[in-house]
């Protein structure tokens, strides 16, 4: 049974003070207008953490794929917790935990990151411009992937254990803090999701949903990718910003250093091999590979979402590239 708990704000600040003499805290904060993650060392801190506000600007999936790392050696066994995790970017956990936990190639250093993190997410009762998570199936409200439901409302902190892992966390730092209560001391809370559900889904009426999507990107011809990609320039800020990609290179390095570095479709000479063959030499092949790898190769293999619709892709383009006015365009 679903267990609810209610706590007052200043209580939660207390619990958040005691947690950080043993866990590493991430938690989104305000940092030169924006909002990201920030590792949470002292009392003083945990006051300036900001509840229920979309979206970090990181994904998290930086804190299970850093950028580059040494695979030959020990995991690390670190033991954090995230908070504040907005649900399109749980959503994005599905693709990750398939790619990097599916037997028989389970990634250790992906596993040991997943088993020692205890995920809090919160639910989003703001949208920024580009959010588009409910046109691809995926609620502003935290349904699963988080170890803990968090919502902040009226000086009150809202709780939902979702996993074991939660249930522990709850048992030794916040049972004799919080009351247990019920779903219907929950409803008004949940209902703020749910009133922003209604205002993204008129407000992305235009977009096409996820399957359909996949469709017309496999029936477009040539003249729209050439179209968009354009004033692409190239830098990859799209696929190294967003939740779900996952490419990545291997280089051998002395004194048996093997770095993994992630990688992206993006970037020229991607997938040039011996001999000077590229199949995606031309920067409208690449533009068009990373949305048929999104919407079409990735979905028919995993059965798991490859976009999330987080919008990070469309806000992190310097050239100002809208994927959302490329779909609208196509399905027109």
């Amino acid at each position: 049974m679903t267990k609810h708990y209610l706590i007052s704000h200043e209580n939660w600040d207390k619990v958040l003070n005691r947690a950080i003499s043993k866990y590493h805290l991430y938690a989104p904060v305000i940092r030169e207008n924006h909002q990201d993650y920030k590792l949470v060392e002292q009392e003083q801190d945990i006051s300036h953490i900001i509840y229920n506000t979309a979206k970090p600007a990181s994904p998290l999936k930086t804190f299970f794929l850093p950028v580059k790392e040494n695979v030959v050696r020990e995991p690390e066994g670190t033991s954090r917790i995230i908070l504040g995790i907005p649900p399109c970017d749980l959503a994005g956990l599905e693709m990750l935990d398939t790619f990097y936990l599916e037997e028989p190639y389970v990634d250790p250093y992906y596993r040991d990151r997943r088993e020692n993190t205890l995920l809090i997410g919160t639910d989003c009762f703001t949208a920024q411009e580009h959010c588009h998570c409910t046109t691809y199936g995926v609620s502003p409200a935290v349904e699963k992937y988080a170890d803990i439901r968090l919502a902040s409302h009226e000086g009150n902190m809202y709780l939902t254990v979702l996993s074991g892992k939660g249930e522990e966390f709850v048992r030794e730092y916040i049972a004799g803090e919080a009351r247990e209560t019920d779903e219907s001391r929950m409803a008004p809370v949940w209902e703020k999701s749910g009133q922003l559900k209604k205002e993204l889904e008129e407000r992305n009426s235009r977009l096409p949903g996820y399957e359909r999507t996949g469709v017309l990107i496999r029936k477009s011809g040539e003249d729209i990718w050439e179209k968009y990609a354009a004033d692409c320039v190239s830098c990859g800020a799209c696929s190294s910003i967003c939740p779900t990609c996952t490419c990545f290179l291997l280089i051998d390095r002395p004194e048996f250093e093997k770095v993994r570095s992630l990688d992206t479709c993006q970037h020229p000479a991607f997938e040039r091999v011996a001999a000077g063959e590229d199949p995606l030499h031309s920067k409208s092949a690449r533009f068009r590979n990373r949305y048929l790898c999104k919407y079409v190769w990735r979905p028919e293999k995993y059965n798991t979402l490859a976009c999330t619709g987080c919008g990070r892709c469309i806000e992190a383009c310097i050239a100002r590239i809208n994927k959302n006015e490329l779909f609208v365009e196509l399905n027109a």
